[in-house]
């Protein structure tokens, strides 16, 4: 039973060893101790609040960034639209002025047309009188008394006016 159970000496020099290094310790040891555990509390704490920091301002860029992105996509479509404003007036442009051309064309052709129809009814006219003085100076210039032989001689002149 002496194993189990220590003697008083032992005891005491456990304990007078124990309070030595309890004292050295806390002596030297607990305050750098401490000091690096509050400081890596410190550290930690800092890194926490510089990752919420570094969260809030991705979070901030983002909504940024999306601001940005819409208003790019807004630009985009107020460009294609004044493109395709300015493509419909360039093509409306060129309709009416080919339209105009058109009828330029279609007027000075129809007027163009009137003017060599006057001229061919003029010639026309032109004609019919010098042959109407034709005939009628063969007319005169042979005197028939007869009214059938002067009918006949009208008729003849006529077939040779058609044959010309």
């Amino acid at each position: 039973m002496d194993l189990l159970t220590p003697g008083l000496g032992l005891f005491f020099w456990t304990a007078v060893a124990f309070l030595i290094l309890l004292f050295l310790l806390k002596k030297y040891a607990w305050k750098p101790i401490l000091e690096a555990l509050h400081e890596r509390e410190n550290s930690i704490a800092d890194s926490i609040a510089s990752a919420e920091k570094m969260k809030v301002e991705m979070a901030n860029m983002k909504n940024e960034n999306e601001i940005l992105l819409n208003q790019a996509r807004e630009e985009r479509s107020a460009m294609l639209k004044e493109a395709k404003e300015a493509k419909d007036k360039i093509v409306n442009d060129a309709k009416n002025e080919a339209k105009e051309e058109a009828n330029k064309i279609l007027l000075e052709a129809r007027q163009q047309i009137e003017n060599q129809k006057n001229a061919a009814i003029i010639d026309v006219k032109n004609q019919i009188g010098s042959l109407v003085i034709e005939v009628s100076e063969k007319v005169l210039r042979k005197e028939l008394s007869d009214k059938e032989a002067q009918k006949s001689y009208i008729n003849t002149l006529a077939q040779e006016i058609r044959l010309n």
